[in-house]
């Protein structure tokens, strides 16, 4: 079977067929005159004949592309073969003399063509011989690492067993928490590998497309895509990604000596060292800086500066209230893009409401409920758990609706999408059990966090989510508010101030502030990151009451809503 064109090897001469009718033998050769491929045979008989004997037949690689024939719209009996050079539009011979073009200059259309051809065959040759080849060595060294990051975290655990058995009885603690850690640290710079060995793959992948695309430009159907393959910016080829090589750690091995157990076991350190790049070979030909655009670093900047200059307000300022359509209460808020928010009622009502800052309601479906049961993603997709039937569903922007994810045994019951990168994070219950799994942008399980360092449940109800800006999952779970670092490791747990507390809505903000609903005391406390009480934000006499629902926007206000109303207050607490 033939191949096209662009998977054709470079130095191929035997994978396309002849052109001559009911000839099925391999090309070699092409007559730049007929434009037609020829084998060896109907090269010879072409060079015969008297009607052909003088046309230019060189071998395939070497044959000039033909350029598209198309009909002047303005002149339809002329054909287009002149580019003008201001204008950058095809032209035929008697559009140059009209007003619109007089004093322009102007280039045989073919020339350009054949100039372009060589670029394009430049950049397919630096693909072939530079990038692709590169980026496999790439993936040989990383394949390398990965084998010798597995036989250093395989020898380190073998020292720390090694130096646990003369003293088992005593260190047996010690060592499965070392041995736990080595595991997470092997994982963390595993996945960082196969991490940058995906990134190679999609660039290998890139680079087939991208070849592809010249060949496109080769044998373009008609003068429009010649047109868009002599814009430059067409044929600029993305830089190789960036590897590193990991740092692993460093086991330590301690003193045998009773009263400190830790020492006598060892240490595990991740050296202080920045992790080498992997060096990519240079071609002389080929520079390409990576720079962040201007709106990127405008963004970053301004990001910065609102970090710096943002503190709390002496006072909590009301600033706005909306009304909700189509729902009794306001049990939990999902801001989106654009002005828009989706609204949630009582957890057994199921009620679930699109809606814009006018009051207009845009959507509505019905769901089987929940409490913090649905999350807006950085896409503007929506996210809500269906707890009946244990599986996560998504809404596009054009309302379809699809199932995203099956989460087996466990009923999922509250979700967030995360600022940081993108992943979602579900508050999961089965029976009287709870955790929090992390699933990535394609709805693969990467995370489950469920029990603390010495064995005990963290959760028994998540049902509202939130992530910090330090990559801490905050939950509200059953009379507490449960804190873990971005590992699963567990940081603090927040009770209340003296009669306790019964968390509902959680959100952080700007600056690494916890807020959190108490709808016993109709309150919301604000807490630092680090789980110290701040200060009680809204009480009831700023007017409200069961507060289930708070949330920041990206300006810094603080939206509430509560049990007896489908009103959504605005508050403005930062300076």
């Amino acid at each position: 079977m033939a191949l096209s064109e662009s998977q054709i090897p470079p130095d191929a001469q035997h994978y396309l067929v002849c052109g001559t009718e009911d000839c099925e033998r391999n090309c070699q050769f092409y007559c730049n005159d007929c434009h037609q491929p020829m084998c060896e045979q109907c090269r010879d008989e072409h060079q015969k004949n008297k009607k052909t004997k003088n046309h230019e037949v060189v071998p395939y690689k070497q044959r000039k592309r033909q350029l598209p024939v198309e009909k002047c719209k303005i002149h339809p009996t002329k054909e287009m073969v002149i580019l003008c050079e201001e204008c950058q539009i095809p032209l035929c011979y008697k559009c140059t003399t009209t007003k619109e073009h007089r004093g322009h200059v102007f280039t045989d259309l073919e020339m350009v063509f054949d100039e372009k051809v060589s670029l394009c065959q430049e950049e397919i040759a630096k693909i072939r011989n530079y990038f692709e080849p590169t980026s496999q060595d790439l993936k040989k060294h990383i394949a390398g690492d990965v084998k010798e990051i597995k036989k250093i975290m395989e020898g380190l655990k073998t020292s720390m067993k090694a130096e646990a058995e003369a003293v088992k009885k005593l260190v047996d603690t010690v060592t499965s928490d070392n041995i736990e850690r080595v595991n997470k640290i092997e994982q963390s710079l595993l996945e960082t590998l196969y991490g940058q060995n995906q990134d190679i793959d999609d660039y290998i992948n890139y680079l087939n497309d991208l070849i592809k695309t010249f060949y496109g430009y080769l044998s373009p159907s008609n003068i429009e895509e010649l047109t868009f393959a002599l814009n430059s910016e067409n044929l600029i080829i993305r830089p190789i990604p960036e590897t590193s090589k990991p740092v692993p750690p460093v086991f330590t091995a301690g003193q045998y000596r009773k009263e400190d157990v830790a020492k006598l076991l060892g240490r595990i350190t991740i050296p202080n060292i920045k992790p080498e790049n992997r060096k990519i070979k240079s071609m002389e030909t080929v520079s390409i800086q990576l720079k962040l655009t201007r709106k990127q670093r405008k963004q970053d900047k301004e990001k910065s500066d609102m970090k710096q200059t943002l503190s709390l307000s002496s006072s909590v300022t009301k600033v706005r209230e909306y009304t909700v359509p189509g729902v009794g209460s306001v049990y939990h808020i999902s801001l989106g893009k654009s002005g828009r928010l989706w609204v949630s009622d009582h957890d057994w009502r199921g009620n679930l409401v699109q809606t814009d800052l006018q009051g207009n309601q845009l959507q509505k479906i019905q769901t089987s409920g929940g409490y913090g049961y649905h999350t807006v993603t950085q896409d503007g997709d929506l996210i809500y758990t269906d707890r009946v039937n244990k599986v996560i569903n998504r809404i596009a922007p054009d309302h379809t609706i699809t199932e995203f994810i099956e989460t087996g045994d466990w009923g999922p019951i509250g979700v967030h999408s995360s600022h940081i990168n993108g992943d979602l994070l579900v508050g999961m219950r089965k029976n009287i059990e709870g955790k929090v799994t992390r699933y990535n942008k394609t709805g693969a399980e990467i995370q489950n966090i469920q029990r603390d360092n010495k064995g005990q449940a963290l959760y028994s109800g998540p049902y509202y989510i939130t992530e910090n800006i330090n990559g801490d999952v905050c939950v509200s779970d059953i009379n507490t508010v449960v804190v873990v670092d971005k590992s699963g490791q567990h940081r603090f747990s927040y009770t209340g101030q003296g009669s306790g507390i019964n968390p509902y809505g959680i959100c952080t903000d700007v600056l690494g502030h916890i807020l959190v609903c108490d709808v016993n005391s109709d309150t919301v406390h604000l807490l630092d990151r680090d789980g110290q009480f701040l200060s009680l934000l809204l009480t009831e006499q700023q007017g409200i009451q069961v507060p289930p629902s708070v949330c920041v926007d990206d300006e810094n206000n603080l939206w509430v809503g509560q049990c007896n109303t489908n009103t959504v207050t605005m508050y403005k607490y930062l300076q």
